[in-house]
């Protein structure tokens, strides 16, 4: 779910706004929510066991504020399975607080839902692979994320299910 209407009470205009520029900038970043589970510690942690089947979920989530401003979310979600049984599972939602300039509104959510979670990935990969370390498992490393493509694929999904409605 996105709310991309560009709030009322906007920061005033830059230099950069002034020229026309396409900017995004990062004011912050932060953990919204992080879980980690390892029910069956410690017989899930054994040498020789199986490797676990990984189930990965990916979502993202962005919204505008009454400054101008935008918050970005990038939940991040790994279960790991093993006989059935629960190895693992780590969940993060990792924020941030983004300053738009220069951009179109029909470009708006693009940008807020493939631009922005690229900035943020990189740090939620992080807490996700030094939680399952601590954990007792090696570092799960999540594969780089293609948003563009997950966002295409939420769109042609969304539209899909608009058309079997009408």
């Amino acid at each position: 779910m996105t709310d991309t209407s560009a709030p009322t009470g906007a920061p005033e205009a830059t230099s950069e706004d002034a020229a026309g520029q396409v900017g995004v900038r990062i004011l912050a970043q932060f953990v919204r929510d992080f879980s980690f589970e390892n029910p069956l510690a410690p017989d899930s942690l054994r040498a020789g066991a199986a490797q676990p089947a990984i189930d990965m979920g990916v979502e993202m989530n962005a919204r505008g504020r009454p400054d101008g401003l935008f918050e970005v979310d990038l939940k991040l979600s790994a279960r790991a399975l093993r006989d059935e049984q629960a190895v693992f599972h780590v969940e993060v939602v990792y924020g941030g607080l983004f300053h738009i300039a220069g951009v179109p509104e029909e470009d708006l959510e693009p940008v807020l839902l493939i631009e922005c979670p690229r900035f943020l990935f990189p740090y939620a990969r992080r807490l996700i692979s030094d939680v399952t370390a601590e954990g007792g498992f090696p570092p799960f490393l999540i594969d780089p994320i293609d948003f563009a493509g997950v966002y295409a694929a939420r769109k042609a999904q969304a539209e899909g299910q608009q058309v079997g409605n009408a």
